[in-house]
């Protein structure tokens, strides 16, 4: 409350005596930290000793409320107004979520000083309850315009659709959307509803319009192909701050995009949309002009890489020590090695065979194959890093394969396989997590072709050959307990799976343990997927 006392008398201060006077917003933002409570190294994972030492290490929560205190402190103090805001999927993602399962965030979100949160689909990990511990533990709005949790009697009364933050006179109005298809990619439950994110965020901002805000920023967690369609589609929103699909914007090598990239909104006027890649890399940084009658003007900024020249905060630092200890035996400890690199970059394994698929999915094979399994499927969303060449720790296994997933085995037939490489490539476009990394199989996907026939050219292994699968045929089928039970769209795997077992070992130790039998481990592609 102070910060934002002293905002708005420097404001004023500035303001006095204007005619037309304008007001300039600076956004601060992250998405999809994924529970990156410590420092990460180039492949996302859990920085090491010796990378620290080498200050070759990005983001941790120490580094992200520093810049964001530093940034906080310039604006304020030059007469502006600062919010900060986090695109959802704060949970999940390493050792730090799988024991504190969402305390942690509660806490460091609450050090940082964020004004406001879109609910991601991973805040639904372990059900409503999941979501309630953080919604029951900050003190800021968490939000999603497009469901209804009314029936929920975890999350009643407590996930707003709206919000307004105010910066002394200052009113700025937050609406959220998350991705519509949250039930197959988490564990909402039947008593949490969704509807269109376009509906919920239009009816969201005319409600705030008919309160007199004028001001109104989309945050929401639905990936950057929807949110350039929702600019261009929703009315009165005045810029939308995005998250899901981790993309990289700006004038960096490898970005996808501008930052911002500018939309011609419904109303005539231009959007500004914006996200900051992920992991608690970058901190994105959006400086909004509007003019009396709330219209943006002005729309500029860039996400500001949090490397090693950043410094961190020293007593959330500690903390982050503190909490860590507990977990440090496990995660140290050593169980493979590899020759070079694993690659496991999502933009990778979510449009085309990768290194970190084949590896996995050959590790799932190996486990069950005197079971008579010969297929492995695994989705590509549930992996979530790459390794770095020489020395495999258990804390960088659990870094790749974070979700405590079980190994499931069942029968299915070859009509039924050929359905579910066709619902992984389904949303191919959009960079889905569905899409299918395998083992024992051959196929082909046509990224071009209607969604429902893009496969083709799909080939088993018989007697060491490999040739086309019968359809009518039934094989043996092995993947994670989430995909089995319908997850990321496999309703084929629930519906359809015979003599299932879903209770197998944990996925990472399958991992660790089929690494471990290979002494240096070499990453290898051989043909298994083409992309035409």
């Amino acid at each position: 409350m102070q910060r934002r006392l002293l905002a708005a008398a420097s404001a004023i201060a500035l303001f006095a005596g204007t005619a037309q006077a304008e007001t300039v917003l600076h956004i601060l933002h992250t998405n999809d930290v994924h529970s990156r409570i410590e420092p990460i190294n180039s492949s996302d994972s859990t920085c090491n000793e010796e990378q620290l030492a080498a200050e070759e290490c990005f983001g941790g929560v120490a580094r992200i409320a520093a810049k964001v205190a530093e940034l906080r402190d310039q604006i304020t103090a030059d007469g502006g107004n600062v919010i900060v805001l986090d695109a959802g999927d704060q949970y999940q993602g390493s050792l730090f979520y799988t024991t504190y399962k969402g305390e942690e965030v509660v806490e460091f979100m609450t050090a940082i000083g964020y004004d406001a949160m879109a609910v991601g689909n991973h805040e639904f990990d372990d059900g409503p309850e999941g979501l309630a511990v953080l919604v029951d533990g900050v003190d800021f709005p968490v939000l999603a315009s497009n469901i209804d949790v009314s029936q929920s009697n975890v999350l009643a009364g407590k996930v707003d659709k709206h919000a307004v933050i105010e910066i002394g006179d200052l009113r700025v109005g937050i609406v959220a959307a998350l991705a519509t298809d949250t039930p197959e990619t988490a564990s909402p439950g039947p008593n949490v509803i969704f509807s269109d994110d376009a509906d919920g965020l239009a009816a969201a901002a005319a409600e705030l319009a008919d309160q007199g805000v004028d001001k109104i920023i989309a945050v929401t967690h639905v990936g950057y192909v929807r949110d350039l369609e929702l600019a261009a589609e929703v009315s009165g929103i005045d810029a939308i701050v995005g998250g899901h699909s981790h993309t990289l914007l700006g004038e960096m090598e490898g970005a996808q995009g501008a930052y911002p990239t500018m939309v011609d909104g419904p109303d005539g006027r231009q959007v500004p949309v914006v996200q900051a890649y992920g992991y608690g890399k970058y901190l994105g940084h959006l400086t909004l002009t509007f003019d009396d009658e709330g219209n943006v003007t002005a729309a500029e900024g860039q996400p500001i890489l949090l490397d090693a020249s950043v410094p961190e905060d020293e007593a959330i630092a500690a903390r982050v020590a503190e909490m860590a200890q507990p977990i440090d035996e496990l995660r140290q400890q050593v169980v493979a090695r590899t020759s070079a690199p694993v690659d496991g970059d999502r933009n990778n394994c979510r449009a085309r065979e990768c290194e970190m698929g084949n590896l996995v999915a050959d590790a799932m094979i190996d486990r069950v194959a005197d079971q008579g399994v010969t297929i492995a499927i695994q989705n590509s969303g549930g992996l979530r890093a790459s390794l770095d060449e020489g020395e495999v720790t258990m804390g960088e296994v659990y870094t790749v394969l974070p979700f405590q997933n079980t190994l499931a085995t069942f029968e299915l037939t070859g009509a039924d396989i050929v359905a579910a490489l066709e619902n992984g490539a389904s949303r191919y476009e959009e960079t889905a997590g569905r899409f299918a990394q395998v083992a024992g199989l051959q196929y082909t996907v046509d990224p071009a072709a209607d969604a429902g026939s893009r496969i083709s050219d799909v080939m088993v292994q018989a007697d060491g050959e490999w040739v086309a699968i019968d359809m009518d045929a039934t094989y043996g089928v092995a993947t994670n307990n989430y995909m089995r039970a319908g997850g990321d769209g496999y309703d084929v795997f629930a519906e359809n799976g015979q003599n299932a077992y879903d209770f197998g070992p944990d996925l990472a130790e399958v991992l660790a343990e089929y690494l471990a039998e290979q002494g240096d481990y070499t990453p290898y592609l051989d043909g298994r997927i083409k992309v035409r």
